[in-house]
């Protein structure tokens, strides 16, 4: 890939359509300082100097891929109160369309609130229900994400699972049925719960953890023969077409008849929050653009490796990872 050919591919993202399908969540920061230990318990006192409030889980990838240039369309099931509310706002801020995120009656908002430190986690506190919806949410959820597909037919669709609920087994199979019948690509981030229910699904997404688990196999030796046998293993199950799995410090691997890992490149690591959400999300645009298997690995391990150099979620840059880009993958 040569300069002018980078540039038109950073370019043509703008003119994507994306819809995020799964469970989003909001991310409370509360950053302070420690001065001294409790007098009530063996626990240090954390003084609270900047309160921050972030889009998580599904929200945070469509942040990404507002973030890369993309038109971006969130389809979830939140709480009827105030995290809803700020969730809400917080994605028409970022300028996400929130039509299709839908407020609950039988669920709280899922927040996640990470106390900080000189850069260092502290505490995680988390209020959620991981209940599946039931049937009085699902089936109206399902019939309203498939009339918008029908009417706007986005190029690519990205299922986000955290194992929150939204993504139960009918509402994965149905959606990714009629993105099938009507030409949408779909990704998957999966999560162990419904690990096997993305059947016929274009990319899968898992990590090393997610496949060892979900398909109960040790996996220690990480190598492209080894991860070939889990491709295999895969399609076997889904009837996918691509299989793409992040390896943490080792890189990314993926598949679709060729296969390869690509390595991954030095970075100073602060946090990796919010990096498989930056992954996915590269990896969907490139793909819907190029239909690169290769082309997008490398670009979203560069992507991943990125977001890592910051404390906290925070969604790609897309000048940095364009100019990463440029010095890592122009020949």
């Amino acid at each position: 890939m040569n300069k002018v050919e980078l540039n038109k591919l950073f370019e043509d993202i703008n003119q994507l359509h994306v819809v995020v399908v799964g469970d989003v969540m909001l991310d409370n920061y509360r950053w302070g300082v420690i001065e001294r230990q409790s007098p009530e318990a063996p626990v240090p006192i954390v003084t609270v100097q900047k309160r921050d409030n972030r889009l998580g889980g599904a929200a945070n990838v469509a942040l990404n891929c507002i973030a890369l240039g993309a038109k971006v369309t969130l389809a979830s099931v939140v709480g009827d109160d105030n995290d809803g509310t700020i969730l809400e706002q917080l994605a028409n801020d970022a300028g996400i369309d929130t039509h299709l995120l839908v407020r609950s009656k039988y669920r709280p908002t899922t927040t996640k609130t990470r106390i900080i430190s000189h850069d260092k986690h502290m505490m995680r506190l988390d209020e959620e229900v991981c209940d599946d919806l039931n049937t009085e949410e699902e089936h109206p959820f399902i019939d309203m994400v498939m009339r918008w597909l029908q009417i706007e037919k986005p190029q690519v669709l990205i299922f986000e699972d955290y194992n929150k609920g939204v993504l139960k087994e009918n509402v994965i199979q149905r959606i990714t049925a009629h993105c099938n019948e009507i030409g949408i690509i779909t990704t998957v981030d999966p999560k162990l719960k419904n690990f096997l229910a993305y059947k016929n699904v274009t990319v899968f997404k898992p990590n090393l953890k997610e496949v060892r688990e979900g398909l109960h196999i040790p996996l220690t030796d990480v190598n492209i023969d080894t991860l070939n046998v889990v491709h295999q293993s895969l399609q076997k199950e889904l009837n996918h077409h691509i299989s793409f799995i992040t390896l943490s410090e080792k890189g990314v691997y993926y598949s679709n008849g060729t296969s390869g890992i690509i390595p991954s490149h030095e970075r100073d690591i602060k946090d990796v929050s919010g990096a498989g959400d930056t992954v996915i999300a590269t990896a969907s645009v490139i793909y819907a653009l190029t239909k690169d298997a290769k082309l997008m690995a490398q670009v979203s391990n560069i992507a991943g490796g990125l977001v890592c150099e910051s404390v906290g979620v925070v969604p790609i840059d897309k000048q940095q990872l364009q100019s990463e880009c440029e010095k890592l993958l122009i020949i």
